[in-house]
């Protein structure tokens, strides 16, 4: 393995002055200061990839992070959504040693009524990876991590996969935003669907940001699925499912200026930026990181120290060995 540490660019965010409310109910247990997290994401793809990704798995065991997220993905969008194939899928997401975070990808349920994915109904497999994947109150693997789910609110109780957990003085949050647009634009029923969805996302995101201002946390990290693509314009067919979320996430990051991370997958090109707002000079506090993707099976390390000058720091831990 090959270790390269970014940049001044990348390694970045400088602790804000903190307040002092605690928010316990959100909180895990932790006597580290300083921990680490591993990021992948659109992986495995293929059968062929699965053996490599299991390796991918080996490496992340045997370091020193504290938990694993996965933003979505677990299969490529020209394979089928099989019940078979899922949930051979999360049985494999199992065998990791550190709690294990999954954010629902569109090649799940959003792209699966493709003819070569089956022709499934979307929100029929909607229903099925959210009932897989979202069980109980806890992370996936052994051990995990407690966690707090929309769903606690009744008006959202759908939305079991945006989840919410503090460790040591950092805030985490996912929101169920994937690819192909969102799921906007393809028919009437996946248009009825995202507006629903949109609704949740965007209370999810303000109430996320509004925990992050009254409590004491030294970082606040995003993760989702898709690309938002912040840089088309808003009224290319291909940004519209993103339009309402990015709107959002500029408003929250106007009225907070402690680091913030957007972590995503879904176009497979590793990145670090910042791409907001689109005019004017770019939010300082703000950086998204893109993981790695098929058929690059690498993963990113998130070192977090609230203390050291930069509260995030990103490393590339590359397999060099690639297969097919």
């Amino acid at each position: 393995m090959k270790r390269l540490w970014l940049g001044l660019g990348v390694a970045l965010l400088l602790v804000a002055a903190l307040g002092s409310v605690r928010l316990p109910s959100l909180s895990n247990p932790s006597t580290e200061h300083s921990f680490s997290v591993a990021l992948i994401g659109d992986l495995p793809y293929t059968f062929g990839q699965e053996e490599q990704f299991r390796h991918l798995i080996a490496d992340i065991n045997q370091s020193d992070v504290t938990f694993v997220i996965h933003d979505g993905d677990l299969k490529s969008g020209s394979t089928h959504c099989s019940n078979e194939l899922i949930e051979a899928r999360k049985q494999l997401f199992e065998t990791f040693t550190k709690p294990f975070i999954y954010v629902l990808g569109d090649n799940e349920w959003t792209d699966c009524h493709r003819d070569n994915n089956g022709a499934y109904d979307p929100l029929e497999r909607l229903d099925y990876v959210r009932a897989l994947f979202t069980e109980g109150d806890r992370s996936m693997a052994v051990p995990s991590l407690a966690l707090e789910r929309q769903s606690s609110v009744p008006e959202f109780s759908r939305y079991r996969e945006n989840v919410r957990w503090a460790y040591n003085t950092v805030l985490f949050a996912t929101l169920h935003i994937v690819g192909s647009n969102n799921n906007l634009g393809r028919n009437p029923d996946g248009d009825a669907e995202y507006r629903d969805r949109t609704a949740a996302n965007l209370a999810w995101l303000r109430e996320t940001f509004a925990l992050a201002k009254a409590g004491d946390y030294a970082g606040l990290m995003l993760i989702v699925h898709a690309n938002p693509l912040f840089e088309l314009q808003p009224d290319d067919p291909n940004r519209t499912g993103f339009n309402e979320f990015i709107a959002a996430l500029e408003t929250e990051l106007s009225s907070y200026n402690r680091p913030t991370i957007l972590v995503h997958g879904d176009t497979h090109h590793f990145q670090i930026d910042k791409p907001l707002p689109r005019r004017g000079p770019a939010f300082p506090h703000f950086t998204r990181v893109e993981t790695f993707g098929s058929p690059n099976v690498h993963w990113l390390k998130a070192t977090v120290d609230p203390d050291s000058a930069n509260v995030f720091e990103f490393s590339q831990e590359l397999k060099l060995e690639q297969g097919s």
